[in-house]
C-alpha cells in the first residue's frame, strides 16, 4: 500500500460515456494503462488520457487540506438542515474567499448537475478527497444516509486536521530555531566577523586561542559560503525527493523518528489516533472491516504503521479477530488492543474506537505543550552559547588591550 501510493501519478482523461455524451476527468493511477482500463470498465471510451503536469515551484496547490475540512463541515451542515445538494455547493461556492476553492467547487456541482453523484464527482479530484473520503461518501450514498455520514466525515476531517497541525508544531518549532541561528551565525561569519579581523590586524599581539579559530572558521565561510549554502540545499532537496520516491528512505525515516527521543512517543500517538479515528469512522459508515483497513493504512501518516495495518488486514480477512491482529503487530499499547476486543465483544466498535482516538488525540495535544515548554528554554540556552561565544571570542582582544592599556 505505502509502495503503491508513492508511485501514483495525477492523470486528465477525456471520453465519451455510453449515451455518447463527452465527459472528462481527473484520477490518479500507476501508469496510463491502467487508467483507460478503469475508465472502460466505468463504461466510459477514452478519447484521450494524459500525464498532469506538475505545477511550477514544487507542485503548489490552491486547494489546502484546510479549506477541504471547512468545506465538510458547512456542506453536512446544509445537508443536515435540508438544503439541496447543488444549491449547498452554489452556496459554499459562493461564499469562499479562496478562487482554488470557488473552481473545484463549481467542478462538482457541475458533474453532479450532469447526473454524476456526489461521490463520482468527488473521486474525479483526487489531490483533495482521498480514496477514505469518497469511499464514505459513496457508503452513505448507498446506505441513504448522506448527510450522517457527511457529518461524520467533517468530524472526522476536523479531528486529523487538528492533529496534523499539533505535530507540524512539534516539529517546525526546533526546526525553525534552528535554521534562524545558521542565518545569523552566516551572518556574523561573513559580514561582522571579517570587520574584527581587520581590526585586530594592527594590534601586533597573539590573539587568544578562542579568536583565532572563529577567525579561521569566518575565512572558510567567506571563501565557501556558496558550496556551503549550496551543500545544504542539495541535501534538503535530495531528502525531500527521496521521501518522495523511496519506500525504503521512508521506512528508515519513520523507523528513526518513532525512536527519536521525546518526538518519537509524539508520533506513535499521533499514528493510534488516525489509525483509530480513521477506522471509527469507516465503521460508523458501515464499511466492512477488511475493505476499511486499506483506508486506514493510507491515513495513519506512517510507513511502519501503514504496513503493519496492511498485514493485519491480511489477518482479518483469514478469519483473525482485530484485536489479536493488533497485538501481534506489536505497535499498539495494550489499553487499545484490550478496548479493541471489548468492541468486538460488545458490537460497539465504532465507540470504543471513538473513545480511543479521543484520548491520543489528548494526550498528543498535552505532549506537544509540554514539548513546547521544554524546548523553549533550551534553545534559547543553544542560541546564547551561540551566539554569545561568537560575541566573546570577537572581544576577548579588545578586553586584553583595554587591561594592558589600563596597566600602562
Amino acid at each position: 500500500m505505502a509502495e503503491k501510493a508513492l508511485k501514483k501519478s495525477t492523470f486528465i482523461w477525456e471520453g465519451k460515456d455510453s449515451k455518447g455524451h463527452v465527459v472528462k476527468g481527473e484520477t490518479s493511477s500507476h501508469n496510463l494503462s491502467l487508467v483507460r482500463a478503469n475508465l472502460r470498465r466505468q463504461g466510459i471510451n477514452p478519447t484521450r488520457v494524459k500525464k498532469k503536469s506538475a505545477p511550477l515551484f514544487g507542485g503548489v496547490r490552491k486547494v489546502k487540506a484546510a479549506d477541504i475540512s471547512i468545506f465538510s463541515r458547512q456542506l453536512a451542515t446544509m445537508m443536515s438542515s435540508g438544503v439541496p445538494l447543488v444549491q449547498a455547493f452554489d452556496i459554499i461556492g459562493r461564499g469562499h474567499e479562496n478562487k482554488g476553492m470557488q473552481e473545484l467547487l463549481a467542478s462538482i456541482k457541475t458533474d453532479i448537475e450532469s447526473g454524476s453523484n456526489l461521490s463520482e464527482a468527488l473521486k474525479k479530484h483526487p489531490y483533495q478527497f482521498d480514496d477514505l473520503y469518497c469511499n464514505l461518501v459513496q457508503a452513505g450514498e448507498h446506505a441513504g444516509i448522506l448527510d450522517d455520514i457527511l457529518d461524520k466525515v467533517a468530524h472526522y476531517k476536523e479531528k486529523t486536521e487538528a492533529i496534523k497541525g499539533k505535530i507540524k508544531k512539534a516539529l517546525f518549532y526546533p526546526a525553525a530555531v534552528v535554521i534562524v541561528a545558521f542565518i545569523i551565525t552566516a551572518i556574523l561569519m561573513i559580514f561582522v566577523i571579517p570587520m574584527f579581523q581587520t581590526l585586530f590586524a594592527g594590534f601586533g599581539a597573539d590573539l587568544p586561542a578562542m579568536t583565532k579559530f572563529v577567525i579561521e572558521l569566518s575565512k572558510i565561510f567567506q571563501a565557501y559560503w556558496w558550496a556551503i549554502f549550496g551543500s545544504i540545499g542539495l541535501v534538503v532537496y535530495g531528502l525531500l525527493q527521496a521521501k518522495k520516491r523511496s519506500k525504503g528512505f521512508n521506512v528508515f525515516l519513520d523507523k528513526t523518528l518513532l525512536h527519536a527521543p521525546i518526538i518519537g512517543a509524539i508520533l506513535r500517538k499521533a499514528a493510534i489516533a488516525r489509525y483509530a479515528r480513521t477506522l471509527a469512522t469507516m465503521f460508523a459508515a458501515g464499511v466492512p472491516l477488511v475493505e476499511a483497513m486499506e483506508s486506514v493504512a493510507g491515513a495513519v501518516g506512517n510507513v511502519v504503521y501503514s504496513d503493519a495495518v496492511m498485514r493485519m488486514r491480511d489477518e482479518v480477512s483469514t478469519g483473525t479477530q482485530l484485536n489479536i491482529a493488533m497485538k501481534q503487530a506489536n505497535l499498539f499499547p495494550n489499553m487499545v488492543v484490550q478496548m479493541t476486543a471489548i468492541g468486538e465483544e460488545a458490537g460497539s466498535m465504532d465507540t470504543m474506537l471513538s473513545k480511543v482516538a479521543d484520548f491520543y488525540e489528548e494526550e498528543v495535544d498535552n505532549a506537544v505543550d509540554g514539548l513546547s515548554s521544554l524546548l523553549e528554554p533550551l534553545i534559547m540556552s543553544i542560541l546564547g552559547v551561540l551566539i554569545g561565544g561568537l560575541v566573546i571570542a570577537m572581544y576577548m582582544p579588545i578586553f586584553q588591550m583595554g587591561k594592558v592599556v589600563g596597566g600602562n
